[in-house]
């Protein structure tokens, strides 16, 4: 019979001995790297706590106790429920048109350079140069920083839409495409009746 840790051949009993939690065959001279087990101590059963313990298997967890009761089986409080978390976020900023080359102007105009810029916001160059490229729009935490480091504004506060009137038909009418085209050129006007054929 071989040592599990080291390999050598034992040549007198071997000694069961648990290591890093692991219980193994060794011989004399490895069982010193952990706790000899006896065999009247490998028999007999772990001693029982009053602490509940989850033991989960095959994807379904059961709950019981220690003490040899057993409980139903209840899943644990986080399986129970699976909420769906969303988070609501209000979009109140958007970048104002043309920001590339507006970034790209201004940097020019102070004479800084795509990496003392970036040294001075803490950002690559890369990054910036991708976004004066125009393939690569910063997010509000770079437009900040942008706008802080150049003396510019490129965050501008987002103009809520304004309906557009609908038009009203006359009594019995419906509206037409020809009226809605009709609206369209005119803006300012009233939308005429439909002509009746």
């Amino acid at each position: 019979m071989r040592c599990e840790v080291c390999g050598r051949k034992i040549h007198n009993d071997p000694i069961r001995a648990k290591i890093e939690g692991a219980k193994l065959t060794v011989c004399a001279e490895c069982a010193k790297h952990g706790k000899i087990i006896y065999p009247d101590e490998e028999k007999k059963p772990a001693p029982k706590s009053p602490f509940l313990t989850i033991a989960s298997s095959s994807g379904s967890a059961s709950a019981s106790t220690t003490t040899g009761t057993a409980k139903p089986k209840r899943q644990p409080q986080m399986m129970q429920k699976k909420r769906n978390l969303v988070a609501k976020v209000e979009i109140t900023q958007e970048l104002v048109g043309g920001y590339a080359a507006l970034i790209r102007v201004t940097r020019e105009k102070l004479g800084y350079t795509h990496e003392t810029l970036g040294l001075k916001i803490n950002e690559r160059a890369s990054v910036l140069k991708h976004i004066e490229l125009g393939k690569m729009e910063p997010n509000n935490l770079l437009a900040n920083k942008l706008e802080r480091a150049l003396r510019i504004k490129l965050l501008i506060p987002i103009e809520e839409e304004k309906p557009t009137p609908t038009p009203v038909a006359g009594k019995g009418q419906e509206i037409t495409l020809g009226d809605l085209i009709e609206i369209d050129s005119n803006d300012s006007e009233e939308p005429k009746g439909r002509k009746q054929s």
